[in-house]
C-alpha cells in the first residue's frame, strides 16, 4: 500500500504556507486525509476535505474523454483533419492538422498561451475580457494570429490552444457548449456529483477560492477565463477524482478498447520525467497515469495505480503551494511503484 509520512506532508506544507487537501484513496477507503490553510482566507473559512478546487490543466482529460466518446460513436475520427470544424475561422492552422495531433502535442500550432513565454502566473495574460470567456467560441479571437510553429506531427509541443481548438470541434459538432458537453460525456457517466464549471466570479460555499500568490487576498478571478474551457479550469473534489479515476479504467465512460488506446504511450517528456498517451501523462516507466495543473490560484496532481485501486490527489488553491507536497506524494509513488 502507498505510504506517505504525514510528516513530510507538514513539513512541506509549511515551506509554500500550503493551503488544500492532500488525499490517498484505496478501494472503497480513505487512507490518508490532510487539509492546511484557508478556503477563503478574508473571512477565515478553512479548507474542508470535501471542497471543489480548480484543476487548471488537468481538465485537459475532460476534453480528451469527450472527444472519445464521440470518436466511439463515429462523429469524430482521429485522423480527421480539424480544417473542416474551423472552415475560415483560425486561418493560421495548418489545414493538415488533425484531432489526434491537438489531442497528442503534436499539431505544431502557435499557442495563444505560450508555456515557453517569458510571463508570471500573475500577469494578465489574456488578450480579451476574461468576463467574455462563456464558451468555446468565444475563444476564437484570442486563439488567432498566432503562426504555426512546427509541421504537423512533428513532435511532442504542450499547447493549451491545442486544447481550444478541440473544445470548438466539440461544441460545433454536438451542437452545445463545452460544459454541456463535458457534463454529459463525461461527468455524468463516471458519477462525478462534485464536478463541474463555476464562474470564478460566482463560486458557491463548496469551492475554494483561488489565490495568486501564497500570501495576501488577491483572488485570482480576473486572471483566468470566468469559465473554465477545454484547456482546463474544471472544479473537482479529492473524492470524486478518485472515482473518476476508477470509473476512467473500469470502462465506464470510455469502452475498455478506449482506455487501452488512451493510454498506450506514445511520447516520452524527459523534461516532465513522464510519458504522454492520448490526453493523459503516463509514469515514466509503471503502469500509472496522472492529471495536473498549474495556473493563478491552482496547484494541482492527482495520480492513479490502477492495479492497486489507488489515488493519491493534491489540490492547492494558490499558484505554487502544492508543488512542494506533490513532490513528497510522487516518491511516495515511485517508490510503491518499484517494489
Amino acid at each position: 500500500m502507498l505510504s506517505i509520512d504525514p510528516a513530510a506532508l507538514d513539513a512541506a506544507a509549511s515551506r509554500n504556507s500550503f493551503s488544500g487537501v492532500v488525499a490517498v484513496d484505496v478501494g472503497d477507503q480513505r487512507v490518508l486525509e490532510r487539509t492546511y490553510g484557508l478556503a477563503h482566507r478574508a473571512l477565515g473559512i478553512p479548507v474542508a476535505a470535501d471542497m471543489q478546487f480548480a484543476i487548471a490543466s488537468g481538465g485537459k482529460m475532460f476534453t480528451a474523454l469527450a472527444v472519445m466518446r464521440l470518436v466511439e460513436t463515429g462523429e469524430l475520427r482521429l485522423d480527421q483533419p480539424v480544417r473542416g470544424f474551423l472552415g475560415g475561422d483560425l486561418p493560421l492552422i495548418d489545414d493538415a492538422v488533425t484531432i489526434e495531433q491537438l489531442l497528442t502535442h503534436t499539431s505544431g500550432i502557435g499557442d495563444y498561451l505560450d508555456e515557453d513565454a517569458d510571463w508570471e502566473v500573475d500577469d494578465y495574460v489574456l488578450p480579451v475580457p476574461v468576463h467574455t470567456l462563456t464558451t468555446a467560441e468565444a475563444f476564437l479571437p484570442a486563439l488567432d494570429g498566432h503562426p504555426q510553429k512546427a509541421e504537423p506531427g512533428a513532435g511532442f509541443a504542450y499547447c493549451n490552444g491545442g486544447y481550444m481548438v478541440l473544445a470548438i470541434a466539440l461544441e460545433r459538432v454536438a451542437g452545445s457548449t463545452y460544459h454541456d458537453v463535458v457534463r454529459r460525456l463525461v461527468i455524468e457517466p463516471a458519477g462525478l456529483t462534485a464536478t463541474g464549471f463555476p464562474r470564478l466570479d460566482e463560486l458557491p460555499a463548496t469551492a475554494a477560492v483561488g489565490y495568486v500568490y501564497d500570501e495576501g487576498d488577491r483572488a485570482n478571478t480576473l486572471h483566468l477565463p470566468v469559465l473554465g474551457n477545454g484547456d482546463g479550469g474544471a472544479f473537482t473534489t479529492a473524492s470524486d477524482l478518485h472515482r473518476f479515476w476508477r470509473s476512467f479504467f473500469a470502462g465506464e465512460i470510455v469502452s475498455p478498447v478506449t482506455v487501452a488506446e488512451m493510454i498506450r504511450p506514445r511520447y516520452d517528456v524527459p523534461e516532465e520525467n513522464a510519458r504522454f498517451g492520448l490526453g493523459v501523462w503516463l509514469h515514466p516507466t509503471a503502469r500509472a497515469a496522472f492529471i495536473e495543473g498549474y495556473d493563478a490560484g491552482a496547484s494541482f496532481r492527482s495520480t492513479h495505480l490502477p492495479d492497486a485501486a489507488t489515488t493519491a490527489s493534491v489540490l492547492g488553491n494558490s499558484s505554487e503551494g502544492a508543488w512542494p507536497l506533490i513532490g513528497v506524494v510522487e516518491e511516495a509513488v515511485t517508490a510503491e511503484l518499484a517494489r
